[in-house]
């Protein structure tokens, strides 16, 4: 029989050793790359706050930049105020751009556009990279590096976008699960109301990630914890953690269609260059 694995077996962590290892990580990557600081998109949420705060630890206020990218009628006004006020508060440079305006600019000029509804998720992913191409665009003019905030639990089940918020060029909580992330944000002196926000990409009205996953973070957390660090076999998570069978399915659906999205793109063998060789 396998072990009862509880959400306190995944929480079991020094966060204060956490929270140094990760500012030392931070601080040696920046001075490896030679570049001035980063650059991090702020969205009010829980994953970008941790990112933030540990970034703005490691190397300092002056040497992080903020930015704000929201898109009007869709983001939350709540959400919004949330990532202004903790930028703020770290005393860190931070600008807002509204990427509707460059968002209808695209939609406007795709030929085969059908509808918001038949477009949803293309234009969601859209949004994604939207925000990349700004976040490069000063991470190339100030000589940035480009902060990622993607957790170890929405790494494993694809939920980021593809070249999207998946392209960055550090990601320091890639190594925590969200519950283990919310723990951090609290040790890291994130308000309360931001730690333990509701996951909410905001790429449509309304958006909510856990109402899209099928699954709440919780349950995800105790599946890919049982399997990928404890190594049980997919049958016996349902016993050992109380998660139901089609949640346990749910969660393995998302890791394995997701692969593409943690694997770099196909590429043929040099050997056809050198059996070509004249």
């Amino acid at each position: 029989m396998a072990p009862r694995v509880t959400l306190d077996d995944i929480l079991r962590l020094d966060y204060g050793k956490i929270r140094e290892a990760l500012r030392g990580f931070l601080r040696e990557v920046l001075e490896k790359s030679g570049a001035n600081g980063y650059v991090i998109g702020l969205s009010g949420g829980v994953d970008s706050a941790t990112s933030f705060s540990l970034a703005v630890e490691a190397v300092g206020s002056e040497r992080v930049f903020a930015l704000l990218l929201p898109e009007s009628g869709v983001t939350s006004e709540a959400d919004v105020d949330d990532a202004m006020e903790l930028a703020r508060s770290r005393g860190v440079r931070v600008h807002k751009v509204d990427i509707a305006p460059i968002v209808e600019v695209y939609r406007s000029a795709l030929p085969i556009y059908e509808s918001p509804e038949a477009d949803k998720l293309p234009m969601a992913n859209l949004k994604a990279r939207v925000r990349m191409s700004i976040l490069y665009y000063y991470a190339n003019k100030f000589n940035l590096l480009v902060l990622g905030t993607t957790d170890r639990s929405e790494w494993l089940i694809g939920y980021f976008t593809k070249y999207g918020d998946g392209a960055v060029d550090v990601e320091p909580i890639i190594v925590l699960y969200k519950s283990q992330v919310r723990r951090l944000a609290a040790e890291l002196g994130v308000p309360e109301r931001i730690a333990y926000k509701p996951s909410s990409p905001g790429l449509w009205p309304g958006h909510k990630a856990e109402e899209e996953l099928g699954a709440t973070y919780e349950n995800v957390d105790l599946v890919l914890y049982s399997i990928f660090d404890l190594g049980l076999k997919p049958e016996e998570v349902p016993d050992a953690t109380g998660v139901p069978k089609p949640v346990v399915d749910r969660v393995l659906e998302l890791y394995r269609a997701s692969e593409h999205k943690r694997s770099p793109p196909h590429s043929p063998s040099l050997d056809i260059v050198r059996v070509a060789k004249a």
